[in-house]
């Protein structure tokens, strides 16, 4: 049975596929790190943006940057190499409307509700009562779409 055109879908696969390609990105970014001072790269990094180590977030940034070693980037290289496979899959299935991809994006996307609740529970705000929202509204969209796909106890 031939589904129809799903512009909903073709539009997640892609978004799928740029997250994908994004932590791609910064994990091939992380592998040119190994084996080199990681905060002297971060305190250059501050120093190029003019902002003042001193200041909150340059400061968590700087201390996370102490604790990483080259075994912590390989960790996070290989966790990135992961999560692009699994978003690529996950982006070629919604890209070719199959109902296996559907399934797997609203399982990914309900395993967010709880951090998201949690977060928002924890601080109310605009940005994060919309993450919630368009999470759910995803969730309840794709939820939809899988009643288009037929049963294989109706394929006999």
């Amino acid at each position: 049975m031939k589904l129809k055109f799903n512009f909903g879908l073709k539009f997640l696969a892609l978004f799928e596929a740029a997250k994908g390609t994004l932590v791609l990105l910064v994990g091939a970014g992380l592998l040119a790190f190994i084996h080199r001072n990681v905060q002297n790269e971060g305190a250059d990094i501050v120093q190029f943006f003019h902002l003042n180590p001193a200041w909150h977030y340059p400061e968590i940034f700087l201390k996370t940057l102490s604790d990483i070693n080259s075994t912590n980037l390989w960790l996070l290289s290989v966790s990135a190499i992961l999560y692009v496979i699994i978003r690529m899959a996950e982006a070629y299935g919604l890209w070719h409307n199959r109902a296996w991809a559907v399934w797997f994006a609203v399982a990914s996307s309900a395993l967010f509700l709880p951090i998201e609740l949690f977060e928002l529970y924890k601080r109310m705000s605009i940005p994060r009562l919309m993450i919630l929202l368009l999470n759910i509204a995803l969730i309840l969209y794709l939820a939809r779409d899988i009643k288009q796909y037929p049963s294989k106890k109706n394929n006999h």
